[in-house]
């Protein structure tokens, strides 16, 4: 989990603010790179990270016979 938040903060912060200027010396769909990640680009990384912890936890769940059963 660690590493998620991780890869979250750097995409965020440090993609999205802290390196802007040296990423918009690259370009993405015509777009600065920069750019694109403060706008679209982290949002692809955080449904990405999202889908990631998704299918780990559910690998755990089922590793600990902690999923939902059908007993009612």
């Amino acid at each position: 989990m660690a590493l998620l938040l991780a890869v979250w903060f750097v995409v965020s912060f440090g993609f999205g603010i802290l390196l802007v200027e040296p990423l918009n010396r690259f370009r993405l769909g015509g777009f600065p790179l920069g750019f694109w990640f403060a706008q679209q680009g982290s949002i692809y990384v955080f449904v990405v990270l999202i889908l990631i912890y998704a299918v780990w936890m559910d690998r755990v769940d089922r590793r600990h016979d902690g999923g939902e059963s059908d007993d009612s």
